[in-house]
């Protein structure tokens, strides 16, 4: 196989590492291209290029996400990871643990790890590397690796989730409650909520949000009912959509561009989170963005009119 083509065969599992390591579908992009400039420039051909490749996007996923520290800190409002639609790297031996590393919830738990937990943590626990794949790949010893991981389960099972319905199950949940909120149907909206659920906006003051934080099932519920009717007056549209591998919706303006991705958490049959991505800088690689200020400025004027 030319380089280019061991390069392309292995893409998917670089993009997958590097995207949970850093949250983000363009720096993911962005550390896989380094990577295949690095091995192109290469004078001599790996062993393993599938331990050259791996050991090179971890390590400059380790340097972005040190960097990206800062910034995060310095982030209005509530920090979300860039929404995946598709993950491209799939393994049916490891299908439940790539699944539930990618969801928005695990990410966020990710965020609370260390650049070095989070590496070993995502390279051992779901792509199964060896301690000694890991430990070439982190810069360190087999034992510091076996002890990083210790510390990064032990954070991690601290935040999973109690229970989990089945996929069919959390689909048909979410098709309920996007039916009751394009009506505006505040009891049936509450019914599908837990009642410690939670609404999040993550618009990094570029747009405009329901609200940073909205807590209790009958609040979000009033809040959703009151504002999604409208949106669908105007044509806009909310289409169901994995999202990070759970039930979501993809918001797009009556032109089909993206206005926003909702992601659902869901625990004991509920909704317990709904996440809401409105940054537009986040939303790039979904396709043409919406101007979701000029929508929040129709809606204003087809309530007025409404009066």
């Amino acid at each position: 196989m030319s380089k280019v083509e061991e390069f392309e065969e292995l893409r998917p599992l670089l993009f997958s590492i590097a995207y949970r390591m850093l949250g983000s579908v363009s720096e993911a992009e962005d550390a896989v291209q380094e990577t295949w400039l690095r091995f192109d420039a290469s004078a001599t051909r790996p062993a393993s290029t599938k331990a050259f490749l791996s050991t090179t996007v971890t390590r400059l996923s380790i340097d972005v996400l040190r960097s990206a520290r800062v910034r995060r800190e310095e982030y209005v409002g509530p920090w979300f990871p860039e929404p995946l639609l598709n993950d491209p790297y799939q393994d049916p031996a490891r299908s439940a643990e790539l699944a539930d590393s990618v969801s928005m919830a695990a990410l966020l738990l990710l965020e609370r790890l260390s650049p070095l937990e989070r590496s070993v943590f995502v390279l051992r626990e779901v792509f199964a590397f060896g301690f000694d794949e890991v430990a070439t790949a982190v810069g360190r010893s087999e034992a510091a690796c076996r002890q990083l991981l210790v510390r990064a389960r032990r954070h991690m099972d601290a935040g999973r989730p109690r229970f989990r319905a089945d996929r069919q199950e959390r689909q048909e949940l979410a098709t309920r409650f996007l039916d009751a909120m394009k009506d505006g149907d505040i009891t049936g909206l509450q019914r599908l909520l837990a009642a410690d659920a939670q609404l999040v906006g993550d618009s990094g003051g570029k747009a405009p949000q329901l609200a940073k934080t909205v807590n209790g099932a009958q609040n979000v519920a009033r809040l959703l009912a009151a504002f999604f009717p409208w949106l669908s007056r105007i044509g806009v549209t909310a289409e169901p959509h994995d999202v990070n591998g759970e039930p979501g919706a993809i918001v797009r303006d009556p032109d089909g561009r993206v206005l926003h991705v909702l992601a659902f958490e869901m625990l004991d049959g509920r909704i317990s989170t709904i996440r809401s991505l409105v940054n537009p800088d986040k939303l790039t690689h979904l396709g043409p963005v919406a101007d979701a200020w000029a929508i929040t400025r129709e809606i204003r004027e087809a309530r007025r009119a409404a009066r």
